[in-house]
């Protein structure tokens, strides 16, 4: 395990990250983000991690605040200061970790997946040296909190929503219950990104389970469908769940990440 770092925001909170340093021969920067209410050291991001080091990638990981080791409350989460949280650390190894200043890799899990596309769109708009290269998403959820959410809380949570300004709901996944905000809800809406073209003429790979049963795999479709590359597919993996975590599913998310590398170096 890399070793764990840690960065001030602007507002004064400390998010944590783990980042490895490349080969000198790899001029290329990986990064994982992870999704809601997940942490850094999760099974895919650490496996990934693994075959970077192995293959002499930089490879980053972080959580975002609210998350695994960084400060913050998850009730202040949202989109926007998840894309915030990304671009501050992506841009703070820019000017310390070699590979990270130029051509990036992004690599998003569910909710990641929608961070991505904002990280990649304000990296492309910033006229940064930092440009992303190729994105990779597995069991994307972009758009949840209008496309997904309402359904999944139903009329009684969505009601606490407008009298609380939050709820919660169970996970399978923690023993913790997801909290949900009217603001993170709200925030979400107003970044929605499958309601118009997604202008990114780089290649992008997504991966969905079939089984899925917290993101229809449809949500991928609609993500590949906007987007205005030409290189973009779409892996279905019959009988794969929301994590694809298990060796199979992790093999095969590496398997993509490696040959989308190959293809742009």
């Amino acid at each position: 395990m890399t070793e764990i770092n840690y960065i001030t925001t602007s507002e004064g909170i400390k998010l944590a990250f783990a980042v490895s340093q490349g080969s000198p021969n790899q001029e290329l920067g990986i990064v994982f983000l992870g999704g809601f209410m997940s942490d850094m050291n999760g099974e895919k991001a650490t496996v990934i991690e693994k075959w970077a080091i192995a293959e002499g990638y930089s490879f980053l990981r972080f959580d975002y605040s609210g998350h695994g080791l960084s400060e913050g409350d998850i009730r202040d989460g949202t989109i926007s200061r998840w894309t915030e949280d990304s671009l501050e650390i992506i841009g703070h190894v820019r000017k310390t970790v070699r590979g990270f200043n130029g051509s990036l890799v992004l690599v998003g899990s569910s909710m990641g997946s929608w961070v991505m596309i904002r990280v990649a769109d304000k990296l492309e708009k910033s006229g940064s040296k930092q440009k992303v290269a190729a994105l990779i998403g597995v069991g994307a959820a972009p758009d949840f909190t209008y496309d997904l959410l309402p359904e999944i809380l139903g009329p009684n949570l969505m009601s606490n929503l407008s009298e609380f300004g939050f709820c919660e709901i169970e996970s399978e996944y923690s023993d913790q219950p997801y909290i949900i905000t009217k603001e993170m809800i709200e925030d979400g809406n107003r970044n929605r990104i499958l309601n118009s073209l997604i202008k990114l003429n780089i290649p992008v790979s997504l991966i969905h389970g079939q089984a899925d049963k917290d993101v229809p795999w449809s949500q991928s479709l609609k993500l590949m469908e906007m987007i205005t590359s030409d290189d973009v597919e779409l892996i279905l993996i019959k009988g794969g769940d929301h994590r694809l975590s298990n060796k199979d599913n992790l093999r095969r998310i590496i398997s993509v990440i490696k040959n989308r590398i190959q293809k742009i170096k």
